[in-house]
């Protein structure tokens, strides 16, 4: 496989974000590198795409960025482009909860002092194994609901979240009746690549939480570490960026994207009836008006066009490449 896929996020003060973000993107695209990066007060989020020696080369320049000298990325390999373009982005947060009291790293010093909020504790991927195996421990998914139903940890609890932002609102109206009933020991949280649960624990904590953990590096981490017959992992974990899902091995499973609504496809959805290529699924049948899918059909009629003359049309895939947890939309993105 070619192309090497990295990604990988750091919560840390980021002094000068628009110059950061211009030698960035100057760099990316002087190495062929696509995919997404993020750059905000808070700290640096990406997944980027391109020959091995041009993705360490940005994750290098990274490296030699304040705070970013012991930055990690997690590494997998694909057969083709992950992504369609370099994008690099200035955000007000790297991973969008929308709380304003959540701040993982210290406010600028022109700003009254606070202290930076603090995650839980980060449990590498062979002690998860003994962890979220305790039934005193109560294991949550962070992740949206559509990439919850790729796949899980056995008996993990589901919030049902089309977004990130509604995490503070689940807690509040479920998980805290919840943990008064159940009285757990622990919580155990996780998502794709860590990020989600920096903030998501952070939050916990903030709200009185107790024994609050989540799994270092993220369920990629734990794909890559932990051997499939020794793993409580079931299924694919989706990911945002044109390989839909990995499976243990970390190669791309049997997902596809619909390039209607942007929604994760199994093999088997993409047998029925509501399944027209690039026009419609299960997921956005109902979704859409008649003149919808009249053009996502000229669309779909074009990119099969191009492809048959060896390229690609510029309007082929879905609209999205915002990082993961941001939104309710699939799409390529950062390290979620």
């Amino acid at each position: 496989m070619p192309f090497r896929v990295a990604a990988f996020y750091r919560f840390t003060p980021i002094h000068h974000p628009v110059a950061l973000r211009q030698e960035l993107l100057r760099a990316g695209l002087a190495a062929g590198l696509r995919g997404t990066v993020l750059v905000a007060d808070e700290g640096v989020n990406g997944t980027i795409c391109g020959s091995a020696a041009g993705v360490e080369g940005l994750l290098e320049l990274l490296r030699c960025q304040s705070g970013l000298a012991d930055l990690e990325a997690r590494t997998s390999w694909s057969g083709e482009q992950a992504f369609h373009r370099l994008k690099v982005r200035l955000k007000r947060e790297i991973v969008t909860m929308g709380c304003a009291a959540v701040q993982l790293t210290p406010p600028p010093a022109a700003e009254p002092a606070a202290p930076a909020s603090r995650p839980g504790t980060h449990v590498p991927p062979q002690a998860w194994q003994e962890l979220i195996a305790d039934p005193t421990t109560l294991v949550i998914d962070t992740r949206n609901s559509y990439e919850v139903a790729l796949g899980s940890f056995a008996g993990a609890i589901d919030p049902g979240l089309e977004s990130f932002r509604e995490f503070p609102q689940w807690v509040d109206q479920q998980l805290a009746p919840l943990v008064a009933a159940r009285r757990p020991e622990r919580l155990a949280l996780f998502c794709t690549g860590g990020i989600r649960c920096e903030k998501a624990t952070a939050y916990l904590r903030q709200q009185g939480f107790e024994g609050v953990h989540h799994l270092q590096g993220g369920i990629l981490r734990y794909l890559e570490e932990v051997p499939p017959e020794q793993s409580h992992w079931q299924g694919e974990c989706y990911v945002f960026d044109q390989r839909v899902a990995l499976n243990h091995r970390l190669e791309p499973g049997g997902f596809s994207l619909c390039h209607a609504c942007g929604l994760p496809l199994s093999p088997a959805d993409r047998q029925l009836d509501s399944y027209v290529q690039g026009v419609s699924c299960r997921h956005c049948r109902d979704r859409f008006s008649d003149a919808d899918r009249a053009r996502f059909a000229e669309r779909q009629r074009q990119s099969v066009l191009a492809a048959s003359r060896g390229g690609r049309h510029i309007g082929a895939g879905v609209a999205g490449a915002e990082p993961a947890g941001l939104g309710g939309r699939a799409g390529g993105s950062p390290c979620p």
